[in-house]
């Protein structure tokens, strides 16, 4: 019998939430996290991260598992969720994975090229001379210049973008509506948001 990875993919506000609980019940399945923000513990509003009740409705993994001073990769997240997945599928037939954070659905699936983890030196001497820069996506830049001060190889020469095969099917659905209607849903997602304290939150 295969065991299935049930990916469920989306925009923010599509009603991925919701549909993960219902299927995950359906199937007996657990839920994992692919929200790269959910992963921190201080930040259930502003992230809507899964509520008590519905954790309680579907066990969910890699949600509320960093301070907001870790640090954290997809490359992490894929080494973690892949041993994870080695853990759950012993104990069961389904996992659904279900979040917005793409990069960390792609480690999942298809695998991250093999970058080396960055010592804590290295950033901090990166930090440093970036502040002097006003660049559009600093974090993606700080670390192809953290992996080139560490190893003396270019970040390129890491990346051969190779699909990892996995010993589980995939299978991914996604989730859209109409364009006025998800604007819709997501306002009123952030005004109760500021109702539940996001203000004082952030």
């Amino acid at each position: 019998m295969y065991k299935t990875l049930v990916v469920l993919i989306g925009p923010t506000g599509v009603g991925k939430t919701a549909l993960s609980l219902r299927l995950a019940e359906a199937l007996n399945a657990c839920i994992i996290s692919a929200d790269s923000r959910q992963l921190y513990a201080d930040l259930k509003i502003g992230t809507a991260a899964p509520t008590a009740e519905e954790m309680q409705r579907v066990p969910h993994h890699m949600v509320g598992t960093l301070k907001l001073t870790d640090y954290y990769s997809a490359a992490q997240y894929e080494t973690e969720v892949m041993a994870l997945l080695d853990k759950l599928f012993q104990e069961r037939d389904n996992v659904l994975l279900t979040g917005g954070s793409m990069m960390y659905i792609d480690a999942v699936c298809k695998g991250i090229d093999d970058i080396p983890t960055v010592d804590a030196e290295t950033r901090d001497l990166l930090m440093q001379k970036y502040e002097v820069v006003d660049l559009k996506n600093p974090k993606r830049v700080i670390h192809a210049l953290e992996i080139c001060y560490m190893t003396g190889r270019t970040y390129t020469s890491y990346r051969t973008q190779q699909t990892k095969q996995r010993p589980f099917r995939i299978i991914k659905i996604g989730l859209t509506r109409p364009r006025e209607e998800l604007y819709e849903r997501i306002n009123q997602r952030v005004l109760q948001m500021i109702a539940d304290g996001l203000e004082a939150e952030a």
